[in-house]
């Protein structure tokens, strides 16, 4: 059909809306010589939309009744087997809403996307099916991927499976529910601010954020091309190293990718860590809300990786601040540029574009005020940015980003790993039903500044359980330079082999 052309007073209202001053007798003028224009949008809405094939078998699924899901992790199952043969046979994962899955419905955590099915798989989905593994379903995640906590997902909270009624973290909290939980042996996260590593500490797993760009982003939900990140979460080291073995790699879709480079990981899991150079982030132990026990459980950590031969010593990175700092302008301009006003997909890159998803999702301006509260400070404050201040906030902190990630690197050719916690805390509580907003806003962002430097570097950053306080898990964070994703696994799996960590 036809690309609607709009009439002289439709143009008068978009000069208007651009700032010009047109009479509607130059608006007519204008008119006249739009045809040719609109006739080449008329030949790209007669053809096809690309997508890459599907090329396992599926059912569309349904959300498991209450009783099938105790901890409200699952958002949709939809078993899905893959390949006869490959590394993952055998294993089970499960995705976080965020991942196109074919035939399948996808929400992120919104009942604004409610409805909206993807017609293709992403890559990572791909790569996984063909090498044998068996997809259980889709994973319950934060609206739309912006609450550290697990109480902002619709249509209800996720608890975490070591204690009901506390937080399983988030964005990715169904993800990391479910491995803990035992009910998939892999799930698969994202990661713009610590959306991987936050319910990884809080539940007990491992979650590795990858460098950015080693894992292709195509067929995921994106929230700001640069911050964008998705890797695994697992209850074992060896089964995250394999998962990314399979996922890892340059898709040529992927904008976020530069030439990414790849290594055989689960390789790295026997080598022991006797002469590895750990540097402890004296700044990583210094948040406002650290709580003692939490600091305390990874410094013994600490002693145990040096114990097993490693070289550990305190270090100081004065930047690692202004990386928290940066985090704010870029995540809330560019978020609100790209996913919001941009539908998602935003413009200005190579690759591909979830046509689907940017028309389902641009109807989130008829349902505003469903999205969530998270959601609706950070728009507020990203807006207020790009609007007031033209975005020149977002510009300089990727300016300032260029600075902090060198000194990092700089650090790096000392260090083979830095080390520090995941979060100050252990989980809390989940907001009752009407707890008041600064509650709900509070338990969302009261951890993100301990894991977002790494997302504004682009640096690889795992946590690792390392113990319990209060009964609640307690993740180690551990950091490499780009695409040392094999040394952070090599002490990961060194610091496994001493034993039960909930015993620490």
């Amino acid at each position: 059909m036809a690309v609607t052309r709009p009439t002289v007073d439709d143009i008068v209202e978009l000069a208007k809306s651009l700032h010009m001053t047109m009479s509607p007798e130059q608006a007519a003028e204008y008119q006249a010589l739009m045809g040719g224009m609109f006739d080449m949008y008329d030949v790209i809405d007669a053809l096809p939309n690309p997508t890459p094939p599907v090329a396992y078998p599926r059912t569309p699924g349904a959300k498991p009744a209450p009783a099938d899901n105790k901890y409200n992790a699952w958002a949709c199952k939809s078993e899905v087997a893959g390949a006869a043969d490959g590394k993952l046979k055998g294993k089970t994962v499960v995705l976080k809403d965020n991942v196109a899955l074919a035939g399948v419905p996808m929400m992120n955590g919104s009942s604004t996307l409610e409805g909206f099915v993807p017609t293709a798989d992403a890559t990572i989905v791909t790569r996984m099916l063909d090498a044998g593994a068996t997809i259980l379903g889709k994973a319950t995640c934060e609206h739309f991927c912006l609450s550290g906590g697990s109480h902002t997902s619709d249509p209800a909270p996720v608890h975490n499976p070591r204690k009901m009624g506390y937080s399983a973290g988030g964005s990715s909290s169904g993800s990391a529910a479910l491995v803990a939980a035992g009910e998939a042996d892999m799930a698969i996260g994202g990661d713009q601010g610590g959306s991987i590593r936050i319910p990884a500490s809080y539940c007990g797993i491992y979650g590795m954020k990858p460098t950015h760009g080693l894992v292709p982003y195509t067929g995921v939900m994106p929230i700001e091309n640069t911050i964008d990140h998705t890797g695994p979460m697992t209850a074992t080291v060896a089964d995250n190293a394999l998962l990314l073995e399979v996922i890892a790699g340059a898709d040529g879709l992927d904008p976020r990718q530069y030439a990414p480079k790849t290594a055989a990981y689960t390789e790295a899991l026997d080598k022991g860590v006797k002469g590895l150079k750990i540097g402890l982030l004296k700044e990583g132990f210094e948040l406002p809300n650290m709580q003692p026990a939490v600091a305390e459980k990874v410094r013994a950590g600490a002693e145990k990786l040096a114990a097993l031969g490693a070289d550990v010593s305190d270090v100081s990175l004065p930047e690692h601040l202004t990386a928290i700092a940066a985090w704010n302008p870029v995540t809330l301009e560019g978020f609100t540029a790209q996913m919001m006003h941009g539908n998602g997909m935003g413009f200005n890159w190579k690759g591909q574009y979830d046509v689907g998803l940017l028309d389902a999702h641009a109807t989130w301006r008829q349902k505003a005020d469903d999205l969530s509260e998270t959601l609706k400070i950070c728009m507020l404050v990203g807006e207020w940015g790009l609007s007031h201040y033209r975005g020149r906030y977002y510009a300089k902190a990727r300016n300032v980003a260029i600075q902090v990630k060198a000194a990092y690197d700089a650090l790096f050719g000392a260090y083979d790993l830095l080390l520090m916690p995941t979060l100050p805390c252990v989980a809390t509580p989940l907001p009752g039903p009407d707890a008041p907003l600064a509650e709900i806003v509070g338990r969302a962002f009261e951890m993100t500044n301990a894991t977002s430097p790494f997302d504004v570097t682009g640096h690889p950053a795992m946590s690792i359980p390392c113990g319990l306080a209060e009964g609640l898990p307690v993740g180690l964070m551990l950091v490499a330079q780009d695409y040392g994703e094999a040394t952070i696994y090599q002490a990961a799996s060194a610091f496994e082999k001493l034993g039960d960590w909930t015993t620490f």
